[in-house]
């Protein structure tokens, strides 16, 4: 009696654990929001007044590189096209810091023709012009940055493997980290990442930088090299300058994006290459209080090298590839957070 008795305890349990996950993920809901003006990949973004912002990208056939400089005003659901960037990018990040817009680093030309740039432009919202800062101790791409307490916290991506290279394979993956300091225009050194990494994520809670997933260009055992995700999920303490490792994604992914929305972090998306070439659709929900990932409702549009940006309660996905390598998009799915 007593075994049937148990038996039908934990029957019950996990019919109640299994309708609170689903009740949880009733709670998470994708809708459509206006698509950017033009498909493209391989983009990051930062919001500013309930405004998105995004720069450059990479077009149809991964060839193609943009200097379109787009804002999204989610009130009225529409694109704007700004003054462009001074040069084409892709792969550059942006960073707001009040009145001033930074695209930092990123690549020139299309694939496989890419070479890291080290550039830093800077776009007044009040002029509505762009200038030059102080450029990057080194050329950089595929990166991520963060800002925290008016700095600029720039992390990982690819480097040039010597001061010519300009095509994909002639980079490597670094776990360095550069802080940008706007008001004397110089970058600082700061510890490295634990894991060296390309096309990760990154967002801040509680003044921390946290960064997930991404992908290492490493060699096979057949002597070629591959794409090979990674799920470690690291954040930094600017006050203890220090690393710290936490619970890794569920599934490693690389040309992913991230976003926080209620003190939580939202990772979307990515590609894998290697043992086989797929579009990620999954999304997933890290709590820092508890130290764990839970599964939010999978994007309704696989999709890699996409952006995202909050507004409200609203989470907007921008763009990215619905195929390994290519495929550009100009998607926005927005997960509404109830």
């Amino acid at each position: 009696m007593s075994n049937k008795i148990t038996k039908i305890a934990i029957a019950s349990l996990t019919g109640l654990l299994a309708t609170v996950a689903v009740a949880a993920k009733t709670n998470l809901q994708w809708t459509d929001a206006s698509p950017l003006p033009v498909e493209r990949q391989e983009i990051y973004a930062d919001v500013r007044d309930d405004r998105i912002y995004t720069l450059g990208g990479l077009f149809a056939g991964a060839q193609n590189v943009g200097d379109d400089f787009l804002e999204y005003d989610a009130s009225r659901d529409v694109w704007t096209e700004l003054s462009p960037l001074p040069e084409t990018r892709h792969h550059v990040v942006v960073s707001i810091i009040e009145d001033k817009l930074y695209g930092i680093g990123g690549f020139a030309g299309g694939f496989p023709g890419w070479e890291a740039q080290s550039d830093v432009f800077v776009y007044d919202f009040n002029t509505e012009e762009w200038t030059e800062s102080t450029p990057l101790p080194e050329p950089r791409g595929e990166h991520t940055a963060a800002v925290i307490d008016g700095k600029i916290y720039v992390a990982g991506g690819r480097f040039k493997g010597t001061p010519e290279s300009a095509d994909f394979n002639s980079h490597f993956d670094t776990a360095s980290m550069v802080v940008f300091d706007p008001i004397a225009e110089e970058w600082l050194s700061a510890p490295d990442m634990p894991t060296a990494r390309n096309s990760h994520a990154a967002a801040v809670i509680n003044g921390k930088m946290y960064v997930v997933g991404g992908r290492q260009f490493t060699e096979q055992e057949n002597g070629e090299y591959a794409n090979v995700n990674v799920a470690s999920l690291e954040v930094y303490d600017p006050a203890a300058e220090s690393w710290e490792t936490l619970a890794p994604l569920p599934q490693a992914a690389g040309g992913i994006t991230a976003a926080v929305l209620d003190g939580k972090l939202y990772a979307f998306g990515g590609e894998q290459w290697v043992p086989e070439k797929t579009v990620i659709a999954e999304s997933w929900v890290y709590d820092p209080a508890s130290d764990q990932w839970t599964a939010a409702p999978d994007m309704p549009t696989p999709r890699h090298g996409i952006a995202a940006g909050v507004i409200g309660n609203r989470i907007y996905v921008l763009g990215g590839a619905t195929e390994t390598g290519a495929g550009a998009v100009s998607t926005n799915e927005t997960l509404v957070v109830r």
